[in-house]
């Protein structure tokens, strides 16, 4: 009987595929390290009989080193780190990971990876196959014994699916992860050591003893500091703003925008208000309608979970991935590190909506959907990786609590809303004459809530709606103030803000970006203010700073995002691995 070692990514992901591909028969014994167990069953494979062995690593078997003598920071020149040899080390030594599939491995015949479906997961796809093909059958010339899972989901029929359609795992992508690593030890490393020693002993109020570079995590830290730097060079100007409230047909009592918005004198201010003295009613002197739609979102992806977890959830990036990463290794969503949103022509949207038709939460919207039909999803962008994050299976707030829900409650939601109608309203614009100045107001009135019925927090108010009025109406002033008022600085960025420079820049990929704001703030470099503004602390301020001074493009995005161009050459087999590395060290 064959014998079939499969290896996943975590222990939980291990236990998850075995007990679906088993059926639910299967034993379960402790691996050497205690850390990981071997879920057992019998079945078929390439159409034999098989004995089959699932387990998992925790994460990178290996991490890239220097060798040990380029650690002395005393004796080691930071600029020799460029050069300096670099060698694959154990990741976490206490977990014996290597020794543990090594001796997994003993008699096995095939090798199945079910690791993450990312760059990442086909890096440590092939940490896995240096640990174990030692150990395995010696194969015949010719027969392929190392094969590749592709999945999106911990359901039954995606699990079923890619192990009868597996692949060969990806050694391009592998190398572009080792490209990455290495160029971010030598940078990080180096600059690291000399920044630690230059400020040690000048600045004593600095609170850290470690002063870390990053290749990514220095121009994030760099947009922060940019916006600082904004506010505090921002010189306010004084201006005048001529602000009525009229009394609306309907007794609500409203402010009207001015035409001319605001003046910088107030001289002429007055002269502006001066013309509508003793003037009691403003005259109605055009009413337009315009029949306007939100669109409903595209797809869910990373980033876009990511920034809608800071902003409106009130979680750090970090803690929304980690409890996306839960729900995952569940089964209660797909994969939820994706650049794509677009669903693919095969998805099964139907099937994946009727599945919340009895919940308690949104059930009845649902059913109004499968009733009247469904919109065809809005055409996003595929990249090429993993489908859009949607709910797997159906939950309830019973079933999952806290923030666990409340991730889970969102994807949900936006996937449905990307089957809706958009939100369709009439919008109103009428203008008004006060002494020859024109003054606005805009109101609108939904004619089809559409998905906000769903997604609330971004449905129109029915205080925005406005009574019916026409050309030659008047409505009663009840007060025409001249405000003075300043100019203001823009805020500090917002985590959600953040994310959006970092896409549009290329600084990390979906995966690190919470990873890097992380750095910053447990770094002491920013702290995290009300309303997740990340404000720089004089460490940080001092560090961005002193690389404008050295070399502008220490800090700015442009290195990094160039960085990352060629690391998605190597990915895709249009650069050398070597070559890319070697230039980006001399630079």
């Amino acid at each position: 009987m064959k014998v079939v070692l499969m290896v996943a990514e975590k222990p939980s992901l291990a236990q998850s595929v075995a007990k679906i591909l088993s059926n639910g028969s299967m034993s379960s014994r402790k691996g050497l390290n205690n850390a990981c167990s071997i879920h057992e069953y019998t079945g078929t494979f390439k159409g034999q009989s098989a004995r089959f062995k699932m387990t998992s690593v925790c994460g990178h078997v290996f991490g890239l080193d220097f060798n040990a003598k380029f650690n002395n920071w005393d004796r080691v020149d930071p600029a020799d780190l460029f050069w300096a040899a670099v060698e694959k080390k154990e990741a976490t030594a206490k977990l014996r990971m290597p020794a543990f599939l090594s001796q997994e491995a003993r008699g096995a015949d095939y090798l199945v990876l079910w690791l993450d479906c990312d760059k990442e997961g086909e890096n440590i796809c092939f940490e896995v196959i240096d640990s174990v093909m030692a150990s395995m059958n010696k194969a015949q010339s010719g027969d392929q014994v190392v094969f590749r899972a592709r999945f999106s989901a911990i359901t039954d029929k995606d699990i079923k699916k890619a192990m009868a359609s597996l692949v060969a795992p990806n050694k391009n992508e592998s190398l572009s992860v080792d490209a990455r690593q290495e160029l971010d030890l030598r940078i990080g490393c180096a600059f690291t050591r000399f920044q630690t020693k230059f400020f040690q002993g000048k600045y004593g109020n600095l609170d850290s003893t470690l002063i870390s570079y990053g290749p990514c995590q220095t121009p994030t830290l760099g947009f922060c500091v940019n916006r600082h730097d904004q506010i505090e060079s921002f010189k306010p100007e004084t201006f005048w703003v001529i602000q009525p409230q009229i009394c609306l047909p309907n007794g609500k009592l409203v402010v009207i925008d001015w035409e001319r918005v605001r003046v910088f004198d107030k001289e002429v201010a007055q002269l502006f208000l001066n013309t509508m003295h003793g003037i009691s009613k403003a005259t109605v002197t055009a009413v337009g309608k315009k029949e306007k739609r939100k669109e409903r979102p595209l797809a869910l992806n990373t980033v876009e979970l990511m920034r809608v977890a800071s902003a409106s959830l009130g979680m750090s990036p970090q803690s929304a991935m980690v409890i996306a990463e839960r729900l995952y290794t569940q089964g209660y969503i797909s994969y939820p590190r994706t650049e794509t949103t677009s669903y693919p022509e095969n998805f099964d949207l139907i099937g994946t909506l009727r599945q919340h038709s009895s919940s308690s939460s949104w059930g009845s919207l649902v059913r109004d959907l499968l009733r009247d039909g469904m919109q065809k999803p809005r055409k996003g962008t595929d990249v090429g990786d993993h489908p859009p994050i949607t709910p797997m299976r159906t939950a309830s707030e019973m079933e999952l609590r806290g923030d666990d829900w409340r991730i889970y409650e969102y994807i949900t939601l936006h996937f449905i809303a990307t089957l809706s109608k958009d939100c369709c309203y009439l919008q109103t614009t009428v203008s008004f004459d006060i002494g020859g100045e024109t003054f606005s107001l805009v109101g609108k009135e939904v004619l089809d809530p559409g998905y906000t019925q769903l997604m609330t927090w971004q449905a129109i108010p029915a205080e925005e709606s406005m009574p019916q009025m026409n050309k030659g109406d008047t409505c009663p002033i009840k007060e025409v103030k001249l405000l003075e008022r300043q100019t203001s600085p823009p805020d500090y960025l917002t985590e959600s803000e953040l994310i959006t420079l970092m896409e549009k820049h290329g600084i990390g990929t979906d995966a690190s970006i919470p990873v890097h704001i992380n750095n910053i703030s447990v770094r002491n470099y920013v702290t995290v203010a009300s309303g997740r503004r990340l404000i720089p602390t004089p460490l940080g301020i001092v560090l961005v700073h002193g690389y404008q001074k050295i070399d502008a493009e220490l800090v700015l995005p442009r290195m990094r995002s160039a960085v990352e161009e060629q690391l998605n050459l190597i990915a895709h087999g249009h650069a050398e691995y070597q070559v890319s590395a070697k230039r980006y060290g001399r630079l």
